[in-house]
């Protein structure tokens, strides 16, 4: 999971869309940019359909990782179970919290 290098192709089309859609207020490049933060937005707002479009790319270990390094503030309690049933990784932990300092 990293940017397009020589052996690997920039990303789609379909992709660039489906990242504008489930991240509104980032362009499609800086969203694509960052796998982690993409694929939580998508595990939050995708439909199945847009579940398609990335297993093209992205595969079970790739939503794995996210889930592990999931960002804070991203996911709900009911996407948070839901992904953690899918791929396996019951029970679910605690979600991530942001942590403010002072």
């Amino acid at each position: 999971m990293s940017p397009a290098t020589p052996t690997q192709p920039p990303h789609s089309p379909e992709l660039q869309a489906l990242a504008k859609r489930v991240v509104w207020f980032k362009p499609p490049e800086a969203t694509l940019a960052n796998d982690i933060f993409f694929l939580n937005h998508l595990m939050v707002y995708g439909t199945a359909e847009d579940l398609n479009v990335a297993q093209q790319r992205f595969d079970d270990n790739d939503f794995r990782r996210a889930l592990r390094d999931a960002l804070p503030g991203i996911f709900d309690a009911r996407s948070w179970a839901y992904w953690h049933a899918r791929l396996g990784m019951e029970p679910a932990p605690a979600r991530p919290v942001r942590e403010f300092r002072r």
